[in-house]
């Protein structure tokens, strides 16, 4: 006891020194500098992610019980094309394949999420717990240590027990806190002889900008602590948050109000979660906009909870390391919303975001490729939070097109620019250990159902076995792993032009597997999709082709 509490006082003394010793952010000074050849430092680890909902499927079998999604997406119309995560990759029943897939490319990590209903079907532990679902992690953490990849495990991306939805409120209702440290208290007991990176929650921000913040932050703090007290002497792990994180540029880099804009844009998305987490409270520009307009609103306190001296002290440095989810930027400008327009979390802000209209935007209405931002982003991270040790837990771009394209281009680029501006930070001391490609495989994606595309590989979620094909960015990204950076520009100019020569003879097995199907389904008659018959010529478009190069 005697030796957790001089750790503890340690812990807290060398951050500390590290908030102390930060500088502050220059928002004046944008590098927008040319593509710069290098390296990361040796071990850093390269990987993939997923999470349980989005890929496993399985909704209803081996006793999982039912998640929040499994209830929402199963009520028509509020899912695009009424699609569900019923069985999506069917992640569950192929984690030998996937892992294969992995292997292939030399990936040193993979970042997946536990499903709670999946090992506690009510969500309580003291209820019952299903062994089947322990089995499946066991096995899949099992199987990724042979093949000498870390798993990093996520304890909650979104699916939430729906038992504690119908009976608490959810995340609204305080009991969460409790319910959700005996999960991870049991998540740590029977998987962390193996498991040394746990995340407890992915981007939270996405989906209780409205609510529930302070349950979030309170959970996350007692999960930290248990794992502290109980677990981290035995087992030697980390424990940590993956945040959601846009930047915010200023519209004008040489006017104050537009700086101060983006400063609250930012402060508003990630550090309402990292400042608590880091400093012990609630960003300072948050508590004098929201205490400002609640008191416009005849508000006797401010809407935005506040902590006492023991609970800032609980919950500052409950951190080991800092995942960063992030995907665009925004151009910022000050924009003033009266208080007598709502208490939204976005009138709160009091500015608008714009976008530059010549951004790349290939695939989410949301999605725009502004590599620079990435950069931006890692150094205030480091100036803010004392030079936290950071992994990327997700970064990837969608497509949204009618017909198959395996040759993604813009992925391949996309993920050039972004690394290279992530081997910038680095270079400028950054702390970042590891990248996370968001995401290994097509999957569920939320409201949009099946219409976006994230993954490195496609899958054809219309074949029973929920085939796999590589994209040209398979190829692309194996290459960067293993010259771990971009050694030089003749080697990288090859990347591109290897990877999209594979992609060819990827494409026309994709466009063999429905006219197999067709074939099969000798009973019925079958008219084919727009999609279909698009695949089908242009694999006959590139047998000519091919045929007459010969």
């Amino acid at each position: 006891m005697l030796q957790h509490s001089v750790l503890r006082i340690c812990h807290i003394l060398l951050l500390a020194m590290r908030i102390f010793a930060s500088e502050d952010f220059d928002w004046t000074k944008n590098k927008m500098g040319s593509f710069q050849y290098g390296t990361f430092p040796s071990g850093f680890s390269w990987g993939a992610g997923s999470s349980a909902y989005q890929t496993e499927g399985a909704w209803d079998k081996d006793g999982k019980g039912k998640s929040i999604w499994d209830v929402f997406s199963h009520k028509r119309g509020k899912i695009h094309l009424n699609d569900t995560g019923d069985s999506s990759c069917e992640g569950y029943y192929k984690i030998k394949d996937d892992i294969a897939l992995m292997k292939d490319m030399n990936l040193n990590h993979y970042l997946f999420s536990i499903s709670w209903p999946r090992i506690l079907p009510s969500g309580i532990k003291n209820d019952y717990i299903n062994e089947k679902g322990i089995e499946h992690y066991d096995n899949l953490i099992n199987m990724l240590l042979e093949n000498r990849m870390t798993p990093i495990v996520t304890l909650y991306h979104w699916d939430l027990p729906q038992v504690l939805e119908e009976k608490y409120g959810g995340w609204q209702n305080a009991s969460m806190v409790n319910f959700f440290d005996d999960f991870a208290n049991l998540c740590f007991e029977r998987f962390g002889n193996r498991v040394k990176y746990w995340i407890t929650f992915n981007n939270p921000w996405v989906r209780i900008v409205k609510v529930a913040n302070s349950t979030i932050l309170n959970a996350h703090t007692k999960v930290w602590h248990t794992y502290d007290a109980q677990w981290r002497n035995k087992q030697k792990g980390m424990v940590g948050i993956s945040l959601s994180a846009d930047w915010g540029e200023p519209v004008d880099i040489s006017n104050q109000r537009d700086i101060e804009a983006a400063e609250r844009y930012v402060q508003f998305y990630l550090g309402w979660f990292a400042t608590p987490l880091f400093h012990g409270d609630y960003p300072q520009i948050m508590k004098d906009y929201i205490g400002r307009k609640s008191a416009q609103q005849g508000l006797s306190s401010s809407r935005l909870p506040t902590f006492n001296p023991h609970e800032k002290s609980y919950i500052r440095g409950t951190c080991d390391f800092l995942g960063i989810s992030h995907f665009t930027t925004r151009y910022i400008t000050q924009k003033n919303f009266p208080s007598n327009r709502g208490n939204s979390y976005f009138t709160d802000r009091d500015l608008a975001e714009l976008v530059d209209p010549q951004w790349p935007d290939p695939g989410s209405e949301w999605l725009y490729s502004v590599p620079w931002g990435f950069r931006r982003l890692l150094s205030f991270v480091k100036t803010q939070y004392g030079d936290p040790i950071i992994y990327i837990t997700g970064n990837g771009v969608s497509e949204k097109t009618i017909c198959t394209e395996l040759c993604d281009d813009w992925r391949m680029q996309y993920l050039r620019d972004y690394i290279n501006e992530m081997l910038k930070a680095v270079k400028d001391g950054v702390n970042v250990k590891g990248y996370t490609a968001w995401s290994l495989l097509d999957k569920f994606e939320w409201d949009e159902g099946y219409s976006e595309r994230f993954g490195l590989f496609y899958v054809d979620f219309d074949s029973k076995n929920k085939q796999r094909y590589p994209k040209a960015s398979v190829q692309y990204y194996k290459r960067i792993i293993s010259s771990n950076g971009f050694p030089n520009q003749r080697e990288i100019e090859s990347w591109k032009r290897k990877a999209l020569e594979t992609c060819t003879s990827s494409n026309q097995l994709l466009a063999a597997d429905p006219l197999i199907r067709h074939m099969e389904m000798v009973t019925e008659i079958v008219v084919p999709t727009v999609c279909t018959l698009c695949i089908l010529l242009s694999a006959v478009f590139l047998m000519f082709l091919l045929r007459a190069r010969i």
